[in-house]
């Protein structure tokens, strides 16, 4: 047993030498997926990756998406993404990092009830933009189907931006707010 250590040891002292003194940091199967799906992302133009934390933290980044139709035409919505250790077993946690506003949500559910024929305009200015989702609620949780009840390993995370994007671009007939309004 003892053996079995010094041999180790003696492997780790050689993985040192030969990459300059630091120790190579192991990744996780989850690491490995994700490094994966990333590189073969397939986005709309109106998705953009970034990394905050910088390239060598895959674990945690943002989508930023700029619907170029719908409601939400020239609003800038960011998520941000934080993936578990046990990807693609559990699904990323999404948070969107847009703020919400209650008197906006307001005033939008109001003109979705009562003409859904009108389109928003939304800017962005440097200032967080507040505004209303039906699937996202004050803190910022979404509500999409992938992220809870129907993920599934062999999803990946073009699959949740793809959601995401659907989400501002594909508005649900206006007659479903209807049985949320009362």
């Amino acid at each position: 047993m003892i053996r079995l250590f010094k041999v180790k040891e003696k492997q780790k002292e050689d993985a040192e030498n030969n990459t300059g003194g630091t120790p190579v940091k192991k990744q996780c199967a989850g690491e490995l997926r994700l490094h994966k799906d990333i590189t073969e992302l397939n986005l709309p133009e109106a998705c953009k990756i970034s990394f905050p934390n910088g390239q060598d933290d895959l674990m945690n980044f943002e989508v930023s998406i700029k619907p170029d139709e719908g409601y939400y035409q020239n609003g800038t919505f960011v998520f941000s993404f934080e993936v578990p250790p046990i990807y693609p077993h559990d699904a990323p946690k999404v948070k969107c990092k847009t703020k919400v506003d209650i008197f906006f949500l307001n005033f939008i559910h109001m003109l979705l009830l009562f003409n859904h024929a009108i389109k928003l305009e939304l800017y962005t200015f440097e200032s967080n933009l507040q505004v209303y989702h039906p699937n996202i609620d004050l803190e910022g949780n979404v509500c999409l189907n992938v992220l809870r009840e129907d993920w599934k390993p062999v999803l990946n995370i073009n699959t949740i931006i793809y959601g995401l994007y659907h989400l501002f671009t594909v508005m649900l007939d206006h007659s479903i707010f209807f049985a949320f309004s009362f």
